[in-house]
């Protein structure tokens, strides 16, 4: 299945809670993913449980192709957002850091859930960003069949693209069912990915002051 991530400019309406400045526009994010037919998914599980020796023939499972389908389309699909951003008038030159954002996520290799948090951390520029579009930017990389490294990676540069920060840093720690509940079956093992970017990469201090604050340095 093939997919489009498109960022676009929107309007956003000053009355709408967000703090949006009057006739300033705003990004608008939208994932749009192409050829999405749920009626051949569902098929398609169906004959995915069947090939496993799984009938769906009894009252309990006879749904289940259906529910799989819209399951797995709800995984895949993010909700669009506005980037909302204000101007930095005061100068703010501090680390802001969103810790423990959820992240639940499908691994690509397996099709098996993963799990954890994410700290989302900028130095700001000359725009400052709403503190809810750090989690809104996190669900919009994971839902689709990602890797960890990978989601990491994505959310930092698309902050360092379009927020023009002076710093960027993204820790994510992650539990992966491909190797709590299969092979290995390493239970309460987790994962841990980082990417730092501009002086959170560069300055000794602020990429210390990060690390400590996230709990990746201990």
């Amino acid at each position: 299945m093939s997919e489009r991530h498109n960022v676009t400019a929107a309007r956003i309406d000053p009355l709408d809670g967000e703090g949006a400045i009057p006739g300033r526009p705003a990004l608008r994010v939208v994932h749009e993913p192409d050829g999405v037919d749920l009626a051949a998914a569902e098929a398609a599980a169906g004959q995915f449980l069947t090939a496993l020796g799984i009938p769906t023939a009894s009252e309990s499972l006879r749904g289940t192709p259906g529910r799989m389908a819209r399951a797995y389309a709800e995984l895949f699909t993010p909700r669009p957002f506005d980037l909302t951003t204000f101007p930095n008038d005061e100068g703010y030159d501090e680390l802001v850091l969103a810790r423990r954002i959820p992240v639940r996520s499908v691994c690509e290799h397996h099709l098996l859930p993963f799990v954890g948090t994410a700290h989302v951390g900028y130095l700001p520029g000359a725009r400052i960003l709403g503190l809810s579009k750090l989690a809104r930017i996190v669900e919009h990389f994971a839902c689709r069949p990602q890797v960890q490294e990978r989601l990491t990676k994505q959310v930092a540069d698309w902050l360092q693209t379009h927020l023009e920060p002076k710093g960027v840093g993204v820790v994510i720690e992650a539990e992966h069912c491909c190797m709590t509940l299969r092979g290995v079956q390493a239970t309460g093992s987790s994962t841990m990915t980082s990417t730092l970017l501009g002086l959170l990469r560069s300055d000794a201090r602020s990429r210390s002051e990060f690390l400590a604050l996230t709990g990746a340095a201990s």
